[in-house]
């Protein structure tokens, strides 16, 4: 929603401005100069990137335009889950939660939060660590380094279309200087015409560079750092499980694996320890009533 506010204020202002120093809106719709700028745009992210990554940069923008999945709620509903987990492996032994890492959608835990089977990196990266760990011989800490392996791969690939998103951004002033190039040579093959028609040509090449810059600055660059705080903010989200499961592992408690993940998550969407509690136990937040003490028995008659 911010985004599209953005884009609306940045397209909003600099149009407003041109309009009240009485410009002529119609000499910046230029269609040649957008498809020159364009059209070469899109063809160096055909160049320079491979067809996946191409595909999660379209996903990536499409992201941006819709509310962030990581709030306050989602973190509520996965601490629960991680907490009913590690109770469901105290209580049940690591022979019955193998069955439930082997086949997660039937599981009686994971099944009934159908969010996190739908991430499959997410089921995979807390499932291939519980294997791990049930099958035995690797410590806490070997379990804690192939976590980190994973998140960088991850987080590697993640990146990926953010740096193409950035690369792009950076070369649209060039290609807005390539576009007025192009309209200065059609400009001077238009020498010696009405200098009507002179003017509307050079106006029309330096379109070219205003897009260019605008594009640059205004748009693609801003969409590329969105683009990678969105990534920020999945890499928290599995630290926060990354840091359960090796508390777990470690031989903590559940409810104290699930209190080092919440210590993880960002502030702004941090639930406190009491809305973590009441939400694991299915009650609503806050103190609750002691409940009031019992009648003491009435004397026997002698």
């Amino acid at each position: 929603m911010f985004a599209i506010i953005g884009i609306v204020v940045v397209f909003g202002a600099i149009a407003g401005g041109y309009l009240m120093e009485h410009g002529n809106i119609r000499v910046l719709l230029q269609p040649a100069e957008l498809l020159i700028i364009l059209g070469a745009a899109i063809g160096t992210i055909l160049i320079a990137n491979p067809l996946p990554i191409i595909i999660r940069i379209g996903k990536g923008v499409v992201g941006i335009f819709t509310p962030s999945a990581f709030s306050k709620q989602f973190y509520l509903e996965h601490l629960k889950m991680l907490n009913e987990l590690f109770h469901y492996a105290r209580k049940h032994g690591a022979a019955k939660l193998e069955t439930d890492v082997e086949e997660p959608q039937k599981s009686p835990v994971f099944s009934k939060y159908p969010r996190f089977l739908a991430n499959h990196h997410a089921l995979q990266f807390v499932c291939d660590t519980l294997r791990m760990y049930i099958t035995g011989g690797v410590g806490s800490f070997e379990l804690d380094q192939m976590m980190e392996l994973d998140m960088e791969v991850h987080h590697h690939e993640a990146s990926a279309p953010v740096a193409a998103l950035s690369t792009v951004a950076d070369s649209l002033p060039g290609l807005g200087i390539v576009a007025a190039v192009l309209g200065v040579v059609i400009t001077m093959g238009a020498l010696g015409g009405p200098p009507e028609e002179i003017g509307h040509k050079v106006a029309a090449a330096l379109v070219g560079t205003f897009l260019g810059i605008l594009l640059c600055y205004g748009l693609f660059g801003p969409l590329a750092a969105n683009m990678g705080k969105a990534n920020d903010a999945e890499a928290q989200f599995y630290h926060c499980l990354r840091v359960a499961v090796a508390a777990f592992v470690r031989g903590s408690a559940p409810i104290l694996s699930v209190e080092f993940a919440r210590r993880t998550i960002p502030a702004d969407v941090r639930p406190t320890f009491q809305e973590m509690e009441a939400f694991c136990k299915n009650r609503p937040p806050g103190p609750q009533a002691a409940p009031a003490p019992e009648a003491a028995p009435a004397e026997k008659a002698s």
